[in-house]
């Protein structure tokens, strides 16, 4: 099985990036299934209706979240209602779900602790949720994104899962990483996929937004960037019947 995860849609320029390229992304390198990280669609914000909706649209199979989750109360209500939207399984247990089945595919939502929000471990999130997947005896291909700040904490997840899913990628810093590999038990790994949004900008908020706030320390609004946009995401190949990766790739492409 071919999976496609895509990084931090920043925006509506992201989300235009996604339905420019996707298409054909899909039909050039024969792509199974597409997981996309959502924390970031509305106006840099959360998600709505309607931007989830329109990455669906689009060929995304299933939508990831992370710190934003709760930016846009809209919507919680269709989080249980059969959205294709998952929220970090290291939050509470409602509203909402930490992972989801679709396709022939696990796809699982964790969020790190350093650096940001104080919630459950999700080192021991992940050991009991595991624990729960062995129980029902689903897919062996489970994928997991880790939204998460600090390196060392997206490293020691993926060697903590080595050989227990198929693949970790980390999220959240809208950075792309170089260090796609194999672990030695089977797992792919990338510290982070990056993001899709705005090349010219700050992490994907126009540049002078950004600037204001660090040089007058002063709390204001960011506002998404404009021009060209860059496509972030990372493919892997996963056996279906072992749940071990054997190919992980970097995927960037550039959209104007």
């Amino acid at each position: 099985m071919r999976i496609l995860k895509i990084g931090d849609v920043i925006g509506m320029p992201g989300r235009d990036a996604v339905r420019a390229l996707l298409s054909d992304l899909k039909h050039e390198k024969s792509i199974d299934f597409v997981i996309c990280n959502g924390d970031n669609t509305a106006g840099g914000y959360g998600i709505t209706a309607s931007t989830a909706a329109e990455l669906l649209d689009s060929g995304v199979d299933v939508l990831i979240s992370g710190n934003h989750i709760w930016d846009r109360k809209e919507i919680i209500p269709l989080m249980d209602d059969g959205l294709p939207l998952i929220r970090p399984a290291n939050y509470p247990d409602e509203p909402g779900k930490g992972h989801i089945h679709k396709g022939g595919v696990t796809v699982v939502n964790l969020m790190g602790r350093v650096f940001t929000a104080s919630l459950d471990c999700p080192f021991r999130s992940a050991e009991a949720l595991l624990e729960k997947l062995h129980e029902e005896g689903g897919s062996k291909v489970i994928i997991v994104d880790f939204h998460a700040e600090a390196i060392s904490e997206k490293q020691a997840m993926g060697w903590y899962l080595d050989g227990r899913v198929s693949g970790v990628f980390g999220t959240h810093t809208h950075v792309g990483t170089v260090d796609a590999k194999i672990l030695p038990k089977g797992t792919a790994y990338l510290t982070d996929v990056g993001m899709t949004g705005p090349e010219d900008s700050v992490n994907g908020s126009s540049v002078e937004t950004v600037l204001e706030r660090f040089l007058t320390a002063l709390p204001n609004r960011l506002s998404v960037a404009d021009g060209p946009c860059m496509l972030n995401s990372v493919l892997v190949d996963v056996d279906g019947e072992t749940g071990k990766a054997s190919l992980i790739e970097r995927i960037d492409r550039t959209v104007n």
